[in-house]
């Protein structure tokens, strides 16, 4: 019974793995994956809520204030009447008081206050925001790197494949001249070790792939092995306009948003305030100070508020909010000259790709012809097998090279469009 428990979970074990491990996949789903199962991706919601948290504290300023208070106090002299009359004894107040009384006030105008304030949580929301952005955008990158460092071993693997039927088949007419007495057993032998050496490169290239597709799984939270197909990716659409279109631009503009609300704040934060309110108590004494009992009593009325010292600094805060300003300016051009910068670049490796494109088909064709040359004079024992293998890896590393230029053509044209924002 036990045998068999550990039987079904080895299979559902292995079922749950298989439906882990896409068959196919491509670089646009790759994309989508990782920002999903990034974890930055969660802080998306806890901005959200920390600014409407925020908004509704901001909102309850225009409620009714309440403050209970409670003062007990001894003073060294009370007001005292200076009269004396008969038969009449004007008493005289306690020189300890003491006050309960609870205070309910109003705003009925804050200079705009409460509103500014709104408008600042809501932009530094949107910075929070656009440095998620930033970040997310920056898995794009990584994921080429894999992706495309995946599709080039492949290549590789597959080149070497066509490499081995090369030798396998110059071994067997090599066999064949042997067995004639044309060729000596050493030319053999010499094949047997390029193929051994093909086995170690086989290894190394395998070896390196699962290295990227362990990298490329961790970003994707996906099973990715070598029966996994990759698919190779179009050609991007012909880029028209070279606008740059990234989100740390975007970051730079809404930190200036929020710089120029503080700067707006400033002018709000030197306004006067109104308000009414009402206060209600029981005191020793109350409002009538020749009465030396506890009493009770209350006021109501129209309280104006203006805070002066704010003019003290409201230059040299204007100031700092001015420096800010250009610094994010100087930022801002600084991003833009080394995005520029990086376009340009990208955009002549693309050129000088180009131009090798035209020679690769050119070299594997003369390369081709070289080696089905040399393997007739092989067979026939004009040459050996150090140079048969010479010309056989001079057209392997052709194919290679173009290999390797389609892909790296590629993957600079999506560089590209990640360096525009596309």
């Amino acid at each position: 019974m036990k045998r068999l428990f550990i039987i079904l979970i080895f299979i559902a074990t292995q079922h749950w793995v298989i439906s882990q491990t896409p068959s196919t996949i491509s670089l646009g789903q790759c994309y989508q994956l990782a920002k999903q199962n990034y974890p930055l991706i969660n802080q998306y919601e806890l901005v959200s809520k920390s600014a409407s948290f925020a908004m509704e504290n901001a909102s309850k300023a225009w409620m009714p204030q309440v403050s209970v208070n409670a003062q007990a106090s001894y003073q060294s002299e009370v007001t005292e009447i200076p009269i004396k009359l008969p038969n009449l004894q004007i008493p005289s107040m306690s020189k300890d008081q003491y006050k309960v009384y609870a205070e309910v006030t109003q705003t009925l105008y804050d200079g705009g206050a409460v509103k500014s304030q709104k408008d600042i949580i809501t932009a530094n929301a949107q910075v929070d925001h656009k440095k998620n952005e930033v970040e997310l955008k920056k898995i794009n990158e990584r994921i080429n790197q894999l992706y495309f460092g995946v599709l080039l071993v492949n290549e590789q693997l597959k080149q070497l494949d066509i490499s081995q039927k090369d030798i396998e088949a110059a071994i067997a007419k090599t066999n064949a001249a042997i067995s004639q007495g044309i060729a000596l057993k050493s030319n053999n032998d010499a094949l047997q070790v390029e193929l051994l050496r093909m086995d170690q490169r086989r290894v190394e290239f395998k070896a390196t792939r699962k290295a990227y597709l362990d990298m490329l799984g961790l970003f994707l939270n996906q099973t990715l092995n070598e029966t996994t197909i990759f698919q190779r990716p179009d050609f991007p659409s012909t880029i028209s306009s070279t606008a740059i279109n990234r989100p740390e631009l975007m970051l730079i503009e809404q930190q200036q948003k929020a710089v120029m609300l503080q700067t707006k704040m400033l002018d709000v934060r030197n306004r006067p305030k109104v308000g009414v309110f009402l206060q209600a108590g029981m005191g020793r004494p109350a409002l009538n100070m020749l009465n030396n009992d506890f009493s009770p009593y209350y006021i109501g009325g129209v309280r104006i508020n203006w805070a002066l010292n704010g003019f003290y600094t409201v230059k040299n805060d204007r100031a700092i909010l001015n420096i800010n300003q250009s610094s994010l300016s100087i930022q801002k051009d600084l991003f833009l000259f080394n995005t520029q910068y990086a376009m340009r670049q990208q955009q002549a490796e693309l050129e000088k790709y180009q131009a090798l494109f035209k020679s690769d088909d050119a070299i594997i064709t003369l390369r081709t012809k070289i080696k089905n040359t040399s393997l007739v004079q092989l067979e026939n024992g004009v040459i050996t097998s150090s140079d048969y293998l010479r010309e056989q890896n001079a057209e392997q590393l052709a194919r290679e090279t173009k290999s390797v230029h389609e892909l790296q053509f590629l993957l600079l044209q999506y560089n590209l469009q990640y360096t525009l924002g596309n």
